[in-house]
C-alpha cells in the first residue's frame, strides 16, 4: 500500500486539523462536520492527481479547446456515520461519482475494554472496473476499514482501491496495509504513534461519529 501523508507538508489544512483535534473548538458540530469536510476536499483534490486521464476535445463559443478529463468511473463509499462529512467534501470534487454507504461500528458484547467490529447495512453500486474511494475519518485498529473491504467483495472487483481518512494510528495502517491490495493507496492527512487500551487513537480527537452528530446509544 502507498501511503500519502497530507501534512508531511504545511498546508492550510493544519488548521482544520488542529481545530478538530482542539476540545474548546470542537464541541460546535457544525464546525466540526465542516473541518472533516474541507479536509475530504483537500485530500480528494491530491487523490485526483494519481488518476487516469483522457484527452477531451470541449467546444466554446469561440472555438474547441483540448483538456485532460478523468477517464474513469468513481464510487464513493463512506462508513457510517462518521464518514459522511468526508464523503460530502469527496463528493465536491468528484460531484459525478457513484455512491455507496456501509454501516461498520464497535459492538462491545461483554465489557468496554473488548469490542467487535459489525457491518449491518450495505447499499452499493457495482464496484467493477471501477475506482473505488473508501472514506472513513478515523483510522485507529484497521478492523474497520478490512471488515467493509470483505463486505464490498461481493459487489465486484474494483481497479483501484483509494483509502481516504483524517487521522490515523500507525498500527491501524500496517494492519490495514497487510490486509488490503498491494496496489491500494491511503490518503491521510496526519498520523499518531499510537492507540489506547480501549483502541482509541492519541493523542487523536476523541469519538468522530459522536463530535459530529451527537452520542448514541451502545448496544
Amino acid at each position: 500500500m502507498t501511503i500519502h501523508h497530507l501534512l508531511e507538508e504545511n498546508s492550510i489544512a493544519n488548521k482544520f486539523i488542529a481545530q478538530l483535534r482542539d476540545s474548546s473548538v470542537q464541541k460546535d458540530r457544525l464546525r466540526f462536520r465542516k473541518n472533516i469536510e474541507r479536509i475530504g476536499e483537500i485530500l480528494g483534490y491530491e487523490l485526483s492527481k494519481s488518476l487516469g486521464y483522457s484527452q477531451t476535445a470541449i467546444t466554446t463559443p469561440l472555438g474547441e479547446a483540448s483538456v485532460n478529463l478523468p477517464k474513469d468511473e468513481v464510487v464513493v463509499c463512506s462508513i457510517l456515520r462518521a464518514g459522511l462529512p468526508l464523503h460530502t467534501g469527496l463528493l465536491n470534487y468528484f460531484d459525478d461519482a457513484e455512491n455507496s454507504f456501509i454501516s461498520a461500528y464497535r459492538h462491545h458484547p461483554d465489557n468496554e475494554e473488548e469490542f467487535q467490529i459489525l457491518v449491518e447495512y450495505l447499499a452499493s453500486p457495482s464496484l467493477e472496473g471501477k475506482i473505488l474511494l473508501l472514506a472513513d475519518p478515523m483510522l485507529a485498529t484497521g478492523s474497520s476499514f478490512v471488515n467493509v473491504l470483505g463486505a464490498l467483495e461481493p459487489m465486484g472487483k474494483p481497479k483501484e482501491i483509494h483509502l481516504v481518512s483524517v487521522i490515523g494510528a500507525r498500527e491501524g495502517i500496517e494492519y490495514v496495509g497487510r490486509e488490503f491490495p498491494e496496489n491500494s493507496h491511503l490518503w491521510i492527512a496526519t498520523i499518531d504513534e499510537k492507540l489506547n487500551d480501549k483502541g482509541y487513537i492519541v493523542p487523536g480527537l476523541g469519538d468522530a461519529g459522536d463530535l459530529c452528530f451527537g452520542p448514541k446509544l451502545q448496544h
